[in-house]
């Protein structure tokens, strides 16, 4: 949950990692604090600078005072940004000998950039954490309903059979590819940025890069080839991995809230509230049990485009520091890591506690009248009697089965002109009946499904 216990953290903020003002608060203390060792490390601050500035760090991200972020955020009027008034705050609180250590060879820009890597870095490991719980619940449902038959939907309208196996190895397959591009970004491209006030650290002299190193090594970031204050891949490539989250998800979500439905009723979801309340239920209809964690990822990541396309946009930045751009590039950011980790939270609770209804399924795929299987009954006509005979006359069966509501079996073998045409083919009711099984036309359903299966397996050794 985020720190600031909003009125809708419950839905929007439940991932587990905040990323209010006091997220970034900590952050920015963190990294000045790991700046202050870095000197010391690199002989440019006095010995026990470090330390003093890093327990002062420490108190202060706890504390009020000066240190209150709605009142840094109110300085922050004077010069642009949060960062000239933390600063000033920090060196107050450290002693005398160590105040101008604080902040030392760097520029507003690296203080925030850095605490956005941190950010991102504490915000995506329990988004990371939650995906694969998210994907080992889909892999539970996967190979529990590997052979789970029901209809298939394209356009929203009814196709072919497919297996409830073979629609969670789907979701499977997007969760575990959308974390490798979150793993990936983690692991590679979260970086230090540390370049003073034009990118040339010229205020360090020629122990600019040294400390950088050092920096990066405090604060545990990658060291940048150089500062990339105008270059934002860094911040995009955090999109586009929160982005690919943010897909894999809501399609889940959707088919879940299409699944639900009172009229088609295969899933519902399972559980209830942290203090066994009940879940779903409408302050009007007490009826009612709605697909909440599913419509609350819907939620999160209906926002997520929007966040995305700002960040996108400010990655158009002049010279060597921004004017504007950079700026607008905050609180759409910490809010992208805020919702995508919301939406993971809320799926590894809708796929660990989803419930299949496999009787619904099958009633649903009876209720069709076997018109689906008409692919391939076209098929098994089509060797005596030439494929666009076949279609023609399946095509008349279908028509009829639809205007007197009987079933593809009964229109074929049961009106005598079309009756005529498939027994003139010699083909029997017994092939009729077994190309009308929904069970043998399935093509390679399964082997998708357990090629899901063993890759998800592959990925977690």
């Amino acid at each position: 949950m985020a720190e600031h216990g909003g009125l809708f953290d419950g839905v929007f903020a439940r991932g587990g990692a905040g990323t209010d003002g006091r997220a970034w608060l900590r952050a920015m203390l963190d990294t000045e604090a790991a700046l202050a060792r870095a000197l010391e490390r690199a002989g440019r601050a006095p010995a026990g600078a470090g330390a003093a500035v890093t327990a002062a760090a420490a108190d202060a991200a706890a504390a009020t005072g000066p240190f209150d972020v709605g009142a840094l955020g109110r300085q922050a009027a004077l010069s642009g940004n949060p960062v000239p008034g933390l600063v000033a705050a920090l060196r107050k609180a450290v002693p005398p000998d160590a105040a101008d250590t604080v902040h030392r060879g760097a520029t507003s820009q690296d203080i925030i950039d850095t605490a956005a890597m941190l950010l991102a870095r504490r915000a995506l490991e329990p988004m990371a954490a939650d995906l694969a719980a998210a994907a080992d619940g889909c892999a539970g449902l996967a190979a529990a309903h590997r052979d789970t038959v029901m209809i298939g939907r394209t356009l929203l309208q009814q196709a072919v059979p497919v297996t409830f196996g073979l629609v969670a190895a789907g979701w499977l397959t997007g969760l575990d590819e959308s974390s490798e591009a979150v793993a990936r970004v983690r692991e590679r491209r979260l970086a230090l940025q540390f370049g003073g006030a034009a990118g040339t650290l010229a205020s360090l002299g020629g122990d600019g890069p040294a400390v950088a190193r050092l920096l990066a090594d405090e604060l545990g970031l990658a060291l940048p080839v150089l500062p990339w204050h105008t270059d934002r891949s860094r911040i995009a490539e955090v999109a586009a991995a929160c982005a690919g989250v943010s897909g894999a998800l809501a399609k889940i979500a959707r088919d879940v809230t299409l699944l639900a439905q009172s009229e088609v009723g295969e899933v519902r979801e399972g559980g209830g509230g942290s203090g066994g309340e009940r879940r779903g239920g409408s302050s009007a209809m007490p009826h009612k049990q709605n697909p909440v964690a599913a419509i609350a990822i819907l939620g999160c990541t209906r926002r997520v485009p929007g966040l995305v396309a700002t960040l996108a946009a400010a990655a158009e930045q002049e010279h060597q520091r921004a004017a504007g751009a950079w700026h607008a590039e905050w609180e759409p950011f910490a809010d992208l890591l805020r919702v995508t980790g919301s939406a993971a939270s809320w799926g590894a609770d809708l796929t660990g506690r989803l419930v299949v209804d496999p009787a619904r399924m099958r009633a649903n795929l009876d209720a069709t009248r076997g018109l689906p299987l008409a692919e391939r009954v076209s098929e098994l006509l089509a060797p005596p009697l030439g494929r666009a005979a076949a279609h023609d006359l399946v095509a008349r069966a279908s028509a009829h089965a639809v205007a007197v509501g009987s079933t593809l079996r009964e229109s074929l073998l049961g009106v005598p002109d079309l009756a005529g045409w498939v027994h003139g083919a010699g083909i029997t009711s017994a092939q009729i009946d077994a190309a009308l099984d929904p069970a043998g036309y399935l093509g390679s359903a399964g082997i998708f499904t357990d090629a899901a299966l063993a890759a998800h397996a592959a990925r977690q050794k």
